[in-house]
């Protein structure tokens, strides 16, 4: 397929790649709608991630079959220890990625190279043709954690922090290319955020609706809210910017992800365009995590800074049976959680797949989005790596799950028996009060997942595997299938690093439904993907 029968895109502060995934697999009529001229990212690993999916998608645009040296790279083939070598097999496809994904720090890149650098992309199609920008500034500084804690512990910090201040790297692009249409997303956290004692989203709204003289656009909410496509009102925009906020779990993902992602279309665009402007929400209740991640290989988890074996494993583990802590329980308001704990001592064994690795030689089955999730010629499951842990975080991780499958929520640290508090010094004070309590947090297998964020980088105290046999946090691909990535998208880089990738991400079906919307404004004839 030609460039010109597709909608160029430029995706900046694009991560892994998970909005450009979501727009770029919109189809109509068997042909891609939209095309990624041009992605942007300052990490390496990110960057190297991009790539390779740009690699892919090489293929894919031409409706051809991706080679089977794709395939081999991901199973980790020694012809192809390295992208590079992939990448050099296949010069034409190769060039293509590499000119597709560029790695630069928007805000420190010179401005005008960024500008030409968006030019020649766009030259490669069509001049009339619309295009659209997407991407959404690094938003840690905006999270509601990420504030308290700096203004807590650092003072001025958080107001020097640089990454307040990326969005206006993101509106001079929208200044000097006016795009057709925009979307950018970020953390709801952007509700409350104030720099200098005003409101960040506000601001971000007023420069949003007018960036430059003559230039205006309507800012849309996606969540069937507004009234018909487009608001003029921007006092009732500024009034009730939560209008904005996507839950992501209403629109099909395993995940209670809630974003703020704001549409912009340009007005002299959007002139001729009239109708109702929303994405389809799940029907018959929510997607359950389990659905996302039960057909997924059982691993153990590691054992760190000791012996790491199955029997070792085993024994420590099985070492709960006679701990202070399963006396606690037994002794307290508890004894549904111990019989489970006993239930799952019992079971206990060294899965076959061990802590997994790279590949695993077995296929997928997802509970749900096969045809969005599956790729039949993988054959396996990547990414699919368990972490190591400390003892007693095992025992803990036993715990939150063993009461997670038997209360059907996650413990607070209040729940836990006192045996198993963690020896932090603000223990006591999170037991009494509701800050940091839910440290030590299981994903409910009957429920959505909590958001999936960069902190699974960290560790994964927050993402505890629902299964109490398997006693672990969760994988890059359990995360990932989480996010809704494709079961052959790639994470490069260290463990540590994919985790941030992935935990920063848009949920690429998200993002799909997000990109029929889009569609829909451009060529009212296209349809939003149910």
């Amino acid at each position: 397929m030609s460039k010109s029968d597709s909608i160029p895109i430029i995706d900046l502060f694009a991560g892994p790649g998970g909005l450009g995934e979501g727009f770029c697999r919109l189809e109509s009529k068997g042909k891609p709608v939209f095309r990624i001229a041009l992605s942007i990212e300052m990490e390496e690993h990110a960057h190297r991630t991009l790539t390779l999916r740009s690699f892919l998608r090489q293929y894919w645009s031409r409706g051809e079959d991706v080679p089977g040296e794709y395939y081999d790279y991901l199973r980790g083939s020694e012809k192809y220890p390295t992208l590079e070598a992939l990448l050099g097999a296949f010069p034409r496809e190769g060039t293509a990625a590499r000119d597709e994904a560029w790695r630069a720090t928007l805000g420190s890149e010179p401005s005008h190279t960024v500008s030409k650098r968006i030019g020649t992309a766009l030259a490669r199609f069509p001049r009339s043709k619309p295009w659209v920008l997407i991407g959404g500034p690094p938003c840690q500084a905006y999270s509601l954690v990420g504030r308290a804690r700096m203004l807590g512990t650092l003072g001025r910090k958080f107001y020097e922090d640089h990454r307040h201040t990326l969005y206006t790297e993101y509106l001079r692009i929208i200044r000097a290319h006016a795009p057709s249409v925009f979307v950018m997303e970020n953390v709801k956290g952007l509700l409350s955020s104030k720099l200098n004692d005003s409101l960040v989203l506000t601001q971000i709204l007023r420069d949003l609706r007018a960036p430059k003289s003559g230039v205006q656009y309507d800012l849309v909410s996606l969540t069937g809210e507004s009234r018909g496509l487009f608001d003029h009102s921007f006092d009732r925009l500024a009034a009730d910017p939560s209008q904005f906020v996507v839950e992501s779990e209403r629109f099909g993902i395993p995940q209670r992800r809630h974003r703020i992602i704001i549409v912009g279309v340009r007005r002299d665009f959007a002139l001729t365009l009239s109708g109702a402007l929303s994405i389809p929400q799940q029907r018959n209740g929510f997607v359950k995590c389990a659905s996302a991640i039960d057909d997924l290989p059982r691993l153990r988890s590691g054992l760190s800074k000791e012996a790491d074996a199955d029997d070792d494993w085993t024994r420590r583990v099985g070492e709960a049976a006679s701990s202070r802590w399963l006396r606690q329980l037994l002794k307290g308001d508890q004894a549904d959680v111990a019989a489970e704990v006993l239930r799952a001592l019992g079971e206990i064994c060294p899965p076959r797949q061990r802590r997994g690795q790279r590949y695993i030689d077995r296929p997928a089955n997802p509970g749900f989005a096969h045809k969005w999730l599956c790729d039949a010629r993988l054959g396996g499951v990547i990414n699919h790596e368990s972490r190591s842990h400390i003892a007693p975080d095992l025992h803990r991780y036993l715990y939150a799950a063993a009461f997670g499958r038997t209360r059907h929520k996650s413990p607070k640290i209040r729940d836990f028996p006192s045996a198993l508090y963690p020896d932090h010094l603000n223990i006591y004070e999170a037991v009494e009060s509701r800050m940091f309590n839910d440290r030590f947090r299981v994903q409910v297998a009957g429920e959505p997942a909590t958001t999936v964020t960069a902190h699974i980088a960290k560790d994964g105290h927050y993402f505890i595997h629902p299964d109490p046999t398997q006693v672990r946090s969760l994988t890059v691909r359990e995360a990932a299938r989480l996010q809704t990535f494709p079961d052959n998208y790639f994470f490069e880089g260290p463990r540590t690093e994919q985790y941030r990738q992935v935990g920063n991400a848009v949920p690429p079906l998200l993002a799909h439904r997000i990109a029929g919307a889009v569609a829909a404004i451009i060529d009212p004839s296209q349809s939003v993907p149910e």
